[in-house]
Formats: C-alpha cells, sequence, structure tokens
C-alpha cells in the first residue's frame, strides 16, 4: 500500500509543499478542488517533483465537459511525465447548478458517459481515431488537425472516480481505473457495500476481480504524544465524523454498524447551529471504527493491518491541526 499526501488550499505554497511531501517519502500528492483550481495545483506540483504521482482528489466532473477535462488531462499526463492522475467527482445538485450553471440529471449514468467521452477524445489525440462519440449527453464529432494536440509517449492519464452510493460507485468499477473511497466509511460498509458495487462494474466490462483497479482510500488518523495532543486529536476526528454522520445521504454507512438513530440526532444538532456538541453522539467505539487512534508509532503499522488489504494507495487525513513531525513518524512507523 502507497502512502500519500494531501496539498493544503494554499496555492502560493504548492511547489514547496510539493517538493517536501516528495522529500518525506510520500508516494503521491493529491489536489482538491474547494477554494482553487486543482489542476493549477497539479501543474505547479508537476513542476517542484520528481517522482511522486500528483493529481486531483477530486475535480467536479459535471463543472466542465469532456472536451476540457481531455485537454488538461492529457496536457498534465505528458507535462508530469506519466505521473498525473484525474480524479474526478460529481458533487451534488444544488453546487452543478447553482454554483456551476451546469446541467444536472441521472448523476451515474452521466458520469459514465462523461468519462467514456473523454477516454474517445484520448483515443483520437493518441491512437488517430476518427472522433464520433455519441450519447445522451454528451456529443463530440469534431476534432480538426488545428486543435489536436500531438501524442506523446505517456498517452492519456489514469482516471480514478470518487462515489459514495452503489450506482456510481458500480461506474468506477466499469469506466474507471481506480476508485476514491470517501472519508466517511469504514471495513464493514466497504465489505458489504462498497466492493461488491465496484466488483458489479467490473462485471459489466467482463473482468471477474479488481485486479490492476486502484482504490484509494483516506485512513482518518488520530494521533498524538501526550495526552493533550491526543484529547485535541480525539475532539477533532470525533467532530469531524459527527458533521459528516448529520448528511443524511450517509446514514447507510453508520446503519451498518446499527447506528443509524445516531445520524438522526446530529442532524437535528446540526440545523440547530449545536456543532461542537454533535462531537459528543460519537462514542470511542465509532472513533475506532472510523479512524487509526494511538502514538505514531502505534498508528503506523494499525493502518497498515486495518486498510492495507483494502486500499491499494492510502493518503492520511486529520480533522486537527498537529505537529507536521507527527506525520513524519508516523509515515515511517508503517514503512
Amino acid at each position: 500500500m502507497k502512502i500519500d499526501a494531501s496539498l493544503s488550499d494554499d496555492i502560493g505554497a504548492t511547489q514547496a509543499e510539493a517538493a517536501k511531501i516528495e522529500g518525506a517519502g510520500y508516494a503521491g500528492a493529491w489536489a482538491s478542488e474547494t477554494k482553487h483550481d486543482p489542476f493549477l495545483q497539479c501543474l505547479q506540483a508537476a513542476m517542484a517533483t520528481e517522482t511522486v504521482t500528483i493529481g486531483t482528489a477530486i475535480a467536479i466532473g459535471f463543472a466542465r465537459t469532456p472536451m476540457t477535462l481531455a485537454n488538461i488531462g492529457y496536457d498534465l499526463a505528458g507535462y508530469s511525465r506519466g505521473r498525473f492522475v484525474l480524479g474526478l467527482g460529481s458533487q451534488i445538485k444544488p453546487h452543478i447548478e447553482r454554483r456551476f450553471s451546469m446541467p444536472w440529471s441521472r448523476p451515474a449514468a452521466r458520469m459514465r458517459e462523461l468519462i467514456l467521452a473523454t477516454r474517445a477524445i484520448w483515443a483520437t489525440w493518441q491512437d488517430g481515431v476518427k472522433l464520433d462519440f455519441r450519447g445522451d449527453f454528451y456529443t463530440h464529432t469534431l476534432m480538426t488537425p488545428f486543435f489536436t494536440p500531438e501524442p506523446h509517449e505517456y498517452g492519456p492519464p489514469p482516471i480514478f472516480l470518487a462515489a459514495v452510493g452503489e450506482l456510481m460507485t458500480e461506474v468506477a468499477g466499469e469506466a474507471a481505473d481506480g476508485f476514491f473511497v470517501h472519508p466517511f466509511t469504514t471495513n464493514r460498509y466497504l465489505e458489504q457495500v462498497t466492493i461488491p458495487a465496484l466488483l458489479r462494474g467490473r462485471a459489466k466490462v467482463g473482468k471477474g476481480d479488481l485486479d490492476g483497479f486502484v482504490v484509494n482510500g483516506p485512513s482518518f488518523v488520530t494521533v498524538g504524544r501526550t495526552q493533550e495532543e491526543m484529547a485535541a486529536a480525539v475532539f477533532g476526528t470525533k467532530k469531524r465524523i459527527a458533521f459528516y454522520g448529520s448528511t443524511p445521504s450517509y446514514r447507510a454507512v453508520l446503519e451498518a454498524h446499527g447506528w443509524g438513530d445516531a445520524q438522526g440526532e446530529l442532524n437535528t444538532l446540526s440545523k440547530q447551529g449545536r456543532w461542537d456538541e454533535m462531537a459528543d453522539v460519537i462514542t470511542d467505539e465509532m472513533l475506532h471504527e472510523f479512524s487509526v487512534v494511538g502514538t505514531p508509532a502505534e498508528v503506523g503499522p494499525k493502518l497498515v493491518e486495518k486498510v492495507g488489504k483494502i486500499y491499494q494507495r492510502t493518503t492520511l487525513y486529520s480533522a486537527y491541526d498537529a505537529d507536521p513531525s507527527l506525520w513524519t513518524e508516523l509515515l515511517a512507523a508503517a514503512k
């Protein structure tokens, strides 16, 4: 299992952060689409590094067209010398329609077609296949030499897809090269719901297993050396788990453990703005299901034991401010 790191949203520090991530021994650096364009951060990270994987985790697919995704993905694959991964996610309907002013309908079917259309464009550029993609959501039938990028030796990048629901997870198994696990998940939910959905998607394209497919999951880590550090870490992680748990669409994860009633309580508290109190709903048992807890020396091997057989890649994920040296120690202990 490879251990990756996330880039912060400080776009002015991206190059320095990426170089530091590579120097610390992480295998990858991921940019997310929050306040800035993640592709710009990936370009900066590629400029500052030589070996680490670089990718978006995630870029919002429905905010763009297959052609715009194909362009930036193909360019970054070439510029990074084959180190770029195009990681996509759907976002939710209000953001797509009201923030990005883009259409929303049948999200799983639309995402499948978005990926297939992007691949069709790449096939035109890389292999000279005539562009003739006609779908329910996207149509691409024009590509003249003036607008055709030169093929490069690295080829198109792999596509990873983020999902929570079973339909979108099936699309990941069918159409993508890898899958981003949502932070709000447990091993039980992965084994009972996520992995079977991925396998159903793989079966649609004649693949009976996950060989060659990358499951990339974030790992909640709750780490400290002292009682004070641990108390802050536990509170921060419980608060973040509670935030996710308050969302009705994530209820199924809690129900897999018999904790469905907690979702209603968390949702009520969130509507009342009682965010700090929500952490009290999260028991220590819940904490240990969602997170790996302990000192850096303890968490490193615990992490490998917990998710090493499920994930091919994982990104350390914390919900609190912590001494950066904690992650260096943890990474060393996990190897």
